[in-house]
């Protein structure tokens, strides 16, 4: 808990170093005059690659998960969010800086923004968007640790650093083991070389992300043991995780899943609402959702019943493409759509945190 991440923390206490991450993402450090040594230490580490990577693989997991955007883009909310909202001492960065609980679709969209450029094919080369994004969102992580510990209001001894290793590993979890599973129950079914490849994938994204490679997991039986660490280790949620989670489904998710309903406007919200506590009570367990307000509903019952209709669905929408590549296509370029839709929706005209104008400033 009291292992964060020296290379980039070392980056943001040098004086103006910070300020030269983006230049040097766009025409590499050697472009760059003066650099300081935590810079160089920095982009050393990251531009090295590890012996194991094979980008193929990550290009092929990119596929996998973008093929079913649609199921990726709720459970990433309704089971992965939620399911990291069970701990409130992991939750205390977001709840002392307060931005996810006053605008989750706007920080969601933020999230989606970075994952479009990590699910697409070249995006996680030195050379792809994702790699750089990813690299940033590093940063921002080191940010947000500076200024916690200089605000006063983090207890070091009680907490760890903020955004320590252990909870990194966990995100990591978040979005691979913990989405995959939720994505069985709405029918997703992955083959054994696709969840291979999709491990390795947010295995090389914890490594550019500044995981130590002793608690980077490696495949899905590491995922599940820092899930079961982090459930073993967690004091449960507190208020503002609650406070969390209302705003997340008012806010956020059971607009969104209303507007894709083919439902009498009145209706739309109400049956949307039922659906959505119903899945993230399936998602959860009933312990986990009643210790974060969600309300009990009949329909979790009926819920995973449904996950082979579901699938038999998504192999016919295969089979009208044309095939597994024309679907493919058409996936990036529906997912691609949506993420411009909702950027307007929520009147974004950022990308990311760390350009947002309320951003944390260190």
């Amino acid at each position: 808990m009291w292992r964060a991440d020296d290379l980039a923390d070392a980056v943001v206490a040098e004086r103006g170093s910070a300020a030269l991450i983006r230049p040097a993402l766009a025409d590499g450090i050697g472009a760059l005059t003066g650099a300081s040594p935590a810079l160089v230490a920095l982009f050393d580490s990251i531009e090295r690659e590890p012996d194991w990577l094979d980008h193929d693989r990550c290009d092929r997991a990119a596929d996998a998960l973008v093929r079913h955007f649609p199921a990726m883009a709720i459970v990433l909310a309704a089971a992965s969010l939620l399911r990291g909202a069970g701990n409130s001492i992991a939750g205390k960065p977001l709840a002392l800086t307060g931005r996810y609980s006053t605008m989750p679709g706007v920080r969601s969209v933020e999230v989606g923004e970075w994952l479009r450029r990590v699910l697409t094919p070249g995006g996680m080369r030195r050379d792809g968007a994702g790699f750089a994004y990813t690299v940033r969102v590093r940063m921002i992580h080191a940010h947000v640790r500076a200024h916690l510990l200089r605000s006063g209001t983090w207890e070091h001894d009680a907490w760890g650093v903020p955004i320590p290793q252990p909870y990194m590993a966990f995100t990591l979890a978040e979005f691979g083991h913990i989405a995959i599973e939720a994505m069985g129950t709405l029918g997703v079914r992955f083959t054994a070389d696709e969840l291979e490849d999709i491990y390795h994938l947010w295995r090389y994204v914890g490594h550019v992300i500044g995981m130590d490679d002793d608690l980077n997991p490696r495949n899905e039986a590491d995922h599940r043991r820092i899930e079961e660490l982090y459930r073993l280790t967690s004091p449960g949620p507190d208020a503002y995780d609650r406070e969390f989670v209302t705003a997340l489904n008012a806010d956020y998710l059971i607009p969104e899943f209303a507007n894709t309903m083919s439902l009498p406007q009145r209706w739309r919200v109400p049956v949307a609402t039922a659906v959505m506590e119903g899945y993230e009570r399936v998602f959860l367990g009933d312990a986990d959702a009643d210790a974060l307000g969600i309300r009990r509903r009949r329909i979790a019952r009926l819920l995973p019943r449904l996950s082979g209709v579901m699938h038999l669905i998504s192999r016919g929408q295969i089979r009208r493409a044309g095939g597994l590549d024309e679907f493919t296509r058409r996936a990036y370029a529906d997912r691609d759509t949506e993420m411009a839709r909702m950027r307007a929706a929520y009147a974004m005209t950022h990308d990311m945190v760390d350009t947002a104008p309320d951003r944390v400033s260190v």
